[in-house]
């Protein structure tokens, strides 16, 4: 039950993402006033879809970097105008949403 509350806070934050602009786990977790945790962050979006469709594309690490194992994440975000650098990473001081 907790768990579910908790993947329900975390998604309802990740709907609010604007296209354009990503998040990270961490600022994810400080908006549910639970800062310490952006790694339960991490698995509650690995596991997103048994709640629905959200844009868990949207959220990256705190580098910028994308989610490992998910290619089209990257062609997701270009699509949205996202900028990635050479190394294939957000540019956080352009695309990081400033909720």
């Amino acid at each position: 039950m907790l768990q579910e509350t908790l993947a329900y806070e975390v998604l309802s934050v990740v709907e609010e993402i604007p296209a354009g602009k990503v998040a990270t786990y961490g600022q994810i977790a400080r908006l549910i006033g639970r800062p310490r945790n952006a790694r339960l962050v991490g698995r509650i979006l690995r596991g997103a879809e048994q709640y629905g469709s959200y844009p868990c594309h949207r959220v990256v690490n705190h580098a910028g970097r994308l989610a490992p194992g998910w290619p089209e994440q990257a062609a997701l975000l270009a699509a949205e105008g996202v900028f990635l650098n050479q190394r294939g990473c957000v540019d956080l001081a352009r695309d990081q949403w400033d909720c």
